[in-house]
């Protein structure tokens, strides 16, 4: 072969190299390598959480090129990996549950609040409504009829009564390592609960979720805590009971009011700042409603599906909604 096909073959073949080249690095998702360290998310243990997790991290894989991860755990032991850098991206911290952790991680600057993912929550103490009101349909009478507030619950503590501690009721609390599940252990105590009712610690979320359930489907009287967004509480007819309202004198004496308005936030270890400045812009756009909550939950439920595959759904039926926190080009994507 002669000097001059030898060059204009290797004109050739540097020219394919280069398109293929900038074809690739101008496609966002190839901005990072598949050995690019991963993007890690605090896989709390409640299904709002898992869900919100999945569709960020769809969109950081595939719109921005970083892997990701998931890692499993309950909220103190995952804010404080968080805090660490072991952890990247916590997208539902339930701030002020954790308050004394989260204060610690903003002032070390190990931690930043990149804003609400969802502002209109609740949580609270409650019952199902047949319990105050009865069920004429389903052939139940009220049991609790002058049932308002926590203070009437050691009037009727048998009826909640704990099939193993027969001389109390029973409290369904949140989850072993939530930390709210403390919290509300204090509100037991300073509300006088104590004497008439166990502190029952569920070992999980479906563990709390199937308590509720349970109740509801047999007719049966439950009292404990819950929180919204959640299916269960989109399906099924419950209701709060009164506390004093919240005063944060009170509250950071005894707990003996209601919750404070929470802020559902998205947090960050800071090295994320510099590692995935993109990402991170995406997370501060990032936000849904109860409402939104709601109704993915409720498809999940409904359709007994995973949250990988709610998350799908959500990509494809709320597109409106989460092509506003991303740029155009990994919009298309």
């Amino acid at each position: 072969m002669d000097e001059r096909k030898i060059l204009g073959l290797t004109k050739t073949c540097f020219a394919i190299f280069m398109g293929t080249f900038f074809l690739f690095t101008m496609w966002p998702g190839f901005c990072h390598s598949a050995a690019e360290k991963p993007i890690r998310f605090a896989d709390l243990s409640w299904d709002s959480a898992q869900l919100h997790n999945r569709i960020a991290g769809f969109i950081v894989k595939h719109g921005y090129g970083f892997p990701v991860e998931y890692i499993p755990g309950e909220t103190i032991p995952l804010v404080a990996s968080l805090a660490r850098g072991d952890v990247d991206v916590d997208m539902e911290s339930w701030t002020e549950n954790i308050q004394e952790i989260y204060d610690k991680g903003i002032k070390s600057g190990s931690l930043v609040d990149l804003g609400s993912n969802f502002p209109d929550n609740w949580q609270g103490w409650l019952v199902p409504t047949y319990v105050i009101k009865g069920d004429p349909a389903r052939g139940i009478k009220p049991m609790a009829p002058d049932l308002k507030s926590v203070k009437d619950l050691p009037k009727y503590w048998e009826i909640f009564k704990d099939p193993e501690e027969p001389t109390k009721g029973r409290f369904y609390n949140a989850i072993a390592g939530w930390g709210v599940t403390e919290l509300n252990e204090k509100k037991l105590a300073a509300y006088g609960l104590e004497k008439c009712f166990t502190n029952f610690v569920s070992g999980s979320d479906a563990a709390l979720v199937g308590s509720i359930v349970g109740a509801i489907k047999k007719g049966e009287p439950w009292v404990g805590y819950y929180w919204s967004p959640t299916w269960v509480l989109g399906k099924y007819d419950m209701t709060p009971l009164e506390e004093p309202l919240y005063d944060k004198k009170v509250w950071d004496e005894t707990k003996a009011c209601a919750f404070p308005s929470v802020h559902v936030n998205i947090l960050v270890n800071k090295s994320l700042l510099t590692r995935a400045p993109g990402v991170v812009d995406f997370l501060k756009n990032y936000e849904t409603t109860n409402d939104l909550n709601n109704e993915a939950l409720a498809y999940m439920e409904d359709h007994k599906a995973s949250t990988d595959d709610a998350a799908v759904w959500f990509l494809k039926e709320k597109k409106h909604v989460w092509t506003a926190w991303v740029p155009e080009d990994v919009a298309k994507y």
